[in-house]
């Protein structure tokens, strides 16, 4: 699973009605987070590398916390 905003009419609550935007991926982060019984930032990091190895990104590439 990798997290995007591919679909610009499809926004997140509390934002249904606007165009989509990438700033809104922490609403499908915590809603995928809530489904699966997890922390959202489990699912960031499984997300964070899934995305890395889908598009052959060094995990050495991943930003500063």
């Amino acid at each position: 699973i990798v997290l995007e905003t591919d679909a610009p009419y499809l926004a997140p609550e509390p934002y249904r009605g606007r165009r989509n935007s990438s700033y809104y991926l922490t609403y499908v982060r915590d809603a995928l987070a809530q489904i699966k019984d997890t922390a959202p930032e489990e699912v960031e990091r499984i997300t964070w590398e899934n995305a890395h190895r889908l598009y052959r990104i060094p995990l050495s590439d991943a930003p500063a916390e």
